[in-house]
């Protein structure tokens, strides 16, 4: 698999390496991304992460473990940033399109757009039919949780008069999907997103949703 800057440049992003396990899952993430399941080996981890081969079977199994406990930490570092970016979404906005405009704009920029999110995302669509069991991971702390709790914030500005959702999950969704739609073609093309960019997809997509869903007067 060929990789792209754009998730080779997420080297630098991987907690600090404390001790040897975390060395070697740091620089799992790092071979994987950079040559998928298939092209990566135990002695190209080892060699990054300045251990022994026989010291990653001694802490984290062989190749097919560690791939899989490599994507359950990244997944769950990816939702712990989702759900630091969901604590800012505007429960009593006094002007709804602008404060949802920058609640997505903080959404696209530091939880979809992070690596520990495009890495997943790569990793969903190379590897999805080699690990179908993945899916189930993603589904549990991506979208498992990531919708439901998008939608239970979207039911609490309708309580509160500001939308009118017949269905808050289905808007949820929506809403979601609006919001990835150009960012993930620009991240299948390995490009670079400018924040300008960014910050006119949040506005499109909020303006685009609240045409759909906002209360008239």
């Amino acid at each position: 698999m060929k990789n792209s800057s754009a998730e080779i440049e997420q080297a630098s992003t991987w907690p600090p390496a404390q001790n040897k396990r975390q060395a070697i899952l740091n620089a799992a993430a790092d071979i994987f991304a950079e040559q998928g399941y298939a092209g990566a080996s135990i002695d190209a981890i080892a060699a990054r992460a300045g251990v022994s081969r026989q010291t990653i079977y001694n802490q984290l199994g062989d190749k097919d473990n560690l791939f899989k406990v490599v994507v359950a930490e990244i997944t769950d570092r990816s939702s712990a940033g989702f759900f630091r970016v969901l604590d800012t979404f505007p429960a009593a906005p006094e002007d709804l399109e602008k404060e949802l405009t920058e609640f997505s704009t903080r959404l696209l920029r530091k939880a979809i757009c992070d690596p520990n999110g495009r890495w997943l995302r790569k990793l969903v669509e190379t590897e999805g039919a080699r690990f179908p069991e993945l899916f189930e991971t993603w589904r549990e702390y991506g979208p498992g949780k990531k919708y439901p709790a998008i939608a239970a914030r979207l039911a609490q500005l309708a309580h509160a008069g500001y939308l009118e959702l017949d269905d808050p999950a289905l808007a949820a969704r929506q809403f979601m999907a609006l919001l990835a739609t150009d960012l993930r073609i620009e991240q299948q093309l390995g490009r670079r997103t400018p924040d300008a960019e960014i910050d006119q997809m949040a506005a499109n997509a909020t303006r685009t949703f609240l045409r759909a869903f906002a209360s008239r007067p």
